[in-house]
């Protein structure tokens, strides 16, 4: 919901700073966070967007976030230059997998696998048979284990002399 997104760039900020350390420098990171990550809130007005909770502290807190896409945008938040928000034909094109995030205090646990369930059966109900992405090098083997194959790998500028790798991968539903 609307109402999530400070909890949602507070769980995309962290993981993107602890979790993908051994993937991307400082750097990238940052300048990623200000470029291509963050919250997409097309994707949450489309309903299409999902969150698993938790509890901590005697609280319920965001672990985990991630969603699918029925619009030509491979990846990028609201401030990602670039977006394409025409809606896709689920007879000709794939639908997106989109915004994986776990909070680190919750990595490990089979949570971005139960979100990454959720989308494919939502994207296979409405209609798309195939699954595209743009994963970062630290999802590749999530989503490698969970029958994704790799293709093309991409550069995404983050400045003059800085790029952000990462992999398109595809799946059949």
């Amino acid at each position: 919901m609307p109402a999530d997104v400070p909890a949602l760039e507070e769980v995309i900020r962290a993981s993107v700073l602890e979790l993908q350390s051994s993937d991307y420098t400082a750097e990238q990171r940052e300048r990623a966070l200000e470029l291509v990550f963050g919250v997409d809130t097309q994707l949450i007005e489309d309903g299409t967007y999902f969150v698993a909770e938790a509890r901590a502290l005697d609280a319920q807190v965001i672990a985990a976030c991630g969603g699918w896409s029925k619009r030509k945008t491979l990846y990028g938040s609201d401030h990602c230059a670039g977006r394409e928000d025409a809606l896709l034909d689920p007879d000709r094109d794939a639908a997106k997998i989109r915004a994986f995030f776990v909070h680190p205090a919750w990595a490990r646990r089979g949570i971005g696998s139960k979100i990454l369930e959720v989308c494919e059966a939502a994207a296979l109900a409405a209609g798309f048979r195939r699954l595209e992405m743009g994963a970062t090098l630290t999802g590749v083997p999530l989503y490698r284990a969970r029958g994704y194959v790799e293709g093309e790998r991409l550069q995404v500028p983050l400045g003059p002399s800085l790029s952000l790798p990462i992999v398109h991968m595809e799946k059949l539903l």
